[in-house]
């Protein structure tokens, strides 16, 4: 994005139009750059940096663009013309087709522009990477920026300004634009890139009986070879690693999309040994997040028979600062499954029969789960509510409060709803006020919210709660902690600072596009601003229990943060940052978050049911300050 005045006001470049012609990639199109004109008094550079001539090459004229290195950061060309705006309504996009010249790659840039102050976003922008001695088309729809996604809302009958700028790099670039055109229909969207395109495998079927694949478009090989076989619905993939090739792999892959396995929690590739000699087949999933490790099969397979490679999204804890221990997969985006085997000095032979994503058994529950921290210790129980009466206790609980994460919800008492030993958070479609108040905002959406600032608060323990997630598109459930340094800290204002000590703790933090496997675990401290810091990871894997619940856990003490899934530690923190100060508990139903999906109406009402909440002291860590608070601020 294009950010001080200087360059936004100077490169202002309004087309010329002249004439129709054939373009590959619509029926018709409007040439915007007029070559057969006398351009070069319509074109200025926006730095001294620039400069620019016809090119002599007439196989490929245009116009030679050359930016030497130096300070401006969106060094480009404009061309001026003697009209003030013209009136592109009958076409969808404008797309400026560049050739880099230069000996480096080129992030060159579009950007279409209506009238008006820069500092309001009159303009949308759209980027591409073109390789040395490559030609690559930049294409801006209207009211779309960056991709897929939404921009300034751009009336394309008042276009005044078009600019084509590069990135600062230390070296100078060089590039020829050939053409820019208006092109499309009138309305027409962006297309979706291949990592927006999922495809959900029906019965988690990828390759085999019943996938459906067109294998061979599905396949890159490096160092290997491949065959076929699809007949009659029922896939199979022969690979030869021939002896003594370095890094032999075969890749298997959905043609410009990616496979969407969010309903399941590992990949099992099921591989015959077609060769002479024993070997030990390895597998390897990329996603759009990153990728596993090579997993290998448990044992090497026989020559004649068959053996399993199975890959979890299961993995072992995540420590902070070993990035080894990250979980980079993300399982609704598999861009592809990697095979390959050891004993390079013989030639080996796969059969890859079939790969099935799938969720293992329901794992047997830890017998201390719920009953007790998981470490041991002289422990004392400090909050257990079951939700088993009436109503909440309000001595620990308050429904209301100020809504800072998103601006579509309100929260209202009767989204809260206890009953059956559990307590729901309801979002629907319901107009009211925030906090019932007829003061305060209203929204079209209700929620609930569930928190103990001001009434309860602990520092340090073991923090747990058993829920069952919402699966209606676009919800953001968590269960999170908060500083809360009593009613006597001064000044009232930084009661909640995660300044000074204090964190906030994301215990879990769900956004439904991911499905119910997943979920974020994150601690923020510094405040909110240009100091703020995280850490953490929205790859936590969880499998739910036999009831559809998650129980998830929050061990904490001096210096240490650990956190738990069903019984599994998923994430460990040492650091000596770690919040030191009280916190408090929240459950919290917003709409949105960062990666979500919008909400569907037709999915509402929808719940986030919260089964208990048990907290438990270390003794030798307890302190005046934990538990129920003794005033009260109004």
């Amino acid at each position: 994005m294009i950010t001080t005045r200087s360059v936004l006001l100077s490169v202002s470049l309004v087309f010329l139009l002249s004439g129709f012609f054939v373009s590959s990639a619509h029926a018709r199109s409007l040439d915007l750059l007029g070559l057969k004109d006398n351009i070069m008094h319509r074109m200025s550079a926006s730095s001294n940096e620039v400069k620019f001539a016809l090119s002599s090459d007439h196989v490929n004229p245009g116009v030679d663009v050359s930016i030497q290195s130096g300070k401006d950061a969106y060094p480009g060309v404009n061309i001026k013309s003697t009209g003030a705006s013209w009136n592109l309504s009958d076409y969808g996009c404008v797309e400026a087709k560049v050739l880099n010249i230069g000996s480096h790659p080129l992030r060159i840039s579009l950007r279409v522009d209506n009238a008006g102050d820069w500092r309001n976003n009159p303009w949308d922008t759209e980027s591409l990477t073109i390789a040395p001695m490559a030609t690559g088309v930049v294409p801006v729809y209207f009211g779309y920026s960056y991709g897929y996604k939404p921009g300034y809302k751009l009336n394309s009958s008042e276009v005044v300004n078009l600019v084509l700028f590069a990135s600062k790099t230390d070296a100078p670039q060089f590039f020829r634009i050939l053409s820019i055109r208006a092109t499309g229909t009138a309305g027409e969207k962006p297309p979706l890139p291949p990592d927006k395109i999922l495809i959900k495998p029906e019965n988690g079927i990828i390759l085999g009986k019943g996938s459906g694949s067109n294998i061979k478009t599905q396949v890159n090989t490096y160092n290997a070879e491949v065959s076929y076989n699809d007949t009659n619905g029922d896939s199979s993939l022969q690979i030869t690693l021939p002896a003594n090739q370095p890094n032999q792999s075969v890749t298997f892959a959905p043609v410009n999309a990616r496979w969407d396995l969010r309903d399941y929690l590992e990949v099992t590739a099921r591989i015959h040994n077609d060769g002479t000699t024993a070997c030990t087949p390895k597998v390897k999933l990329e996603s759009n997040g990153g990728s596993t490790d090579w997993v290998s099969a448990n044992n090497p397979i026989p020559p004649g028979k068959s053996g399993e490679v199975v890959i979890t999204f299961l993995g072992p804890p995540i420590v902070i600062g070993d990035k080894a221990s990250e979980n980079r997969i993300t399982n609704d985006s598999i861009s592809g499954i990697l095979f390959s085997a050891d004993h390079p000095d013989n030639t080996r032979k796969l059969l890859v029969e079939s790969i099935t994503a799938s969720l293992p058994p329901t794992p047997q529950e830890q017998s201390w789960l719920g009953k007790r921290p998981p470490v041991p210790g002289d422990w004392v129980k400090t909050l257990d509510d079951e939700f088993n009466r009436d109503s909440l206790d309000q001595s620990i609980w308050s429904i209301y409060g100020p809504n800072y994460w998103d601006k579509e919800s309100h929260w209202s008492k009767d989204d809260v709803i206890v009953g059956g030993g559990v307590v729901r958070l309801r979002y629907e479609k319901k107009s009211g006020y925030n906090d019932d108040d007829p003061k305060e905002k209203k929204t079209d959406y209700a929620s609930g919210y569930l928190h103990t600032y001001e009434k309860w608060a602990q520092r340090y323990g073991y923090f747990e709660a058993r829920m069952k997630l919402p699966t209606a598109p676009g919800l953001w459930p968590a269960f999170w902690m908060m500083p809360d340094r009593g009613p006597s800290y001064a000044p009232q204002s930084g009661r909640q600072d995660t300044h000074n000590g204090g964190m906030e703790f994301d215990v879990m933090e769900h956004l439904d596009r991911w499905g119910l496997y997943r979920y974020n675990i994150a601690m923020h401290c510094d405040g909110y601003g240009k100091e703020h810091k995280s850490v953490g990871s929205d790859k936590i894997y969880v499998q739910p229990d036999k009831e559809g619940y998650i129980t998830c856990g929050l061990l904490w003490s001096p210096g240490h943060a650990s956190f738990y899934c069903n019984g599994r530690e998923v994430l460990v923190w040492d650091n000596p940052r770690i919040s030191d100060v009280p916190e408090d508990i929240m459950f919290t139903l917003p709409q949105g978050g960062w990666d979500n999906n919008p909400i569907d109406n037709s999915k509402l009402p929808n719940d986030f049911i919260i089964d208990y909440v048990r907290v438990w002291q270390r003794k030798d860590l307890a302190s005046p300050s934990d538990g129920k608070e003794q005033a009260t601020v109004k």
